[in-house]
């Protein structure tokens, strides 16, 4: 059975739920919830299992903190003698506007510190899932952004999205990285807030 890895970042523990920073975490929590999935709480992360057609899907929020995440992404990819086309790797990026999804088969790690660890690992090629968290905040409170939790607003835009997150993830199963890019990268739904601008 072909076996793929779903990663989402985050950091563990509930000062850390629902912030931006975990937004990873949201994605998997609402993949796994859809699904009738249950997390375990296992070596270096929460793991939870489920099979599409066929196919296994192992769901990974790692435990280790965010700037070790490749100590958890390494270890379950040995585990499960995954391949590394069949790891998706679900992160927040600050570039991108809230709610904006979009799919790449590698690259940078774009400074972001969970990313730049499992690159120190593994290499750059690998699928990641970026979804945007915006960046309003003032010059040097970068931090602050990324560990504050959103609003009730926010989540109007971002929850939808976060379904969509979830579709992308089987279609990376199903059909695979490049389809998948195609289907759904530029593909951003107009939100109730976009079409008040």
């Amino acid at each position: 059975m072909e076996k793929y890895l779903i990663v989402g970042l985050g950091n563990p523990g509930n000062e850390y739920a629902d912030t931006r920073h975990n937004t990873g975490f949201m994605v998997l929590d609402a993949f796994a919830k859809a699904s009738n999935i249950v997390f375990e709480d296992c070596r270096y992360g929460f793991v939870g299992t489920t099979s599409i057609k066929g196919r296994k899907i192992i769901l990974l929020k790692p435990t280790t903190f965010m700037n070790l995440s490749g100590n958890a992404v390494r270890y379950w990819m040995n585990k499960e003698n995954i391949r590394q086309e069949n790891l998706l790797v679900i992160v927040d990026d600050l570039s991108l506007p809230l709610g904006t999804l979009r799919l790449k088969g590698n690259g940078s790690n774009g400074g972001h510190n969970g990313l730049g660890h499992i690159q120190q690992l593994i290499g750059q090629q690998y699928a990641r899932l970026k979804v945007g968290i915006g960046n309003d905040f003032p010059r040097g409170m970068q931090v602050e952004w990324v560990l504050g939790k959103y609003s009730e607003e926010d989540m109007q835009v971002l929850s939808p999205r976060i379904e969509t997150a979830c579709d992308i993830i089987k279609s990376f199963v199903l059909s695979g990285i490049n389809i998948t890019m195609n289907l759904y990268n530029g593909n951003k739904k107009p939100t109730d807030k976009t079409k008040a601008q």
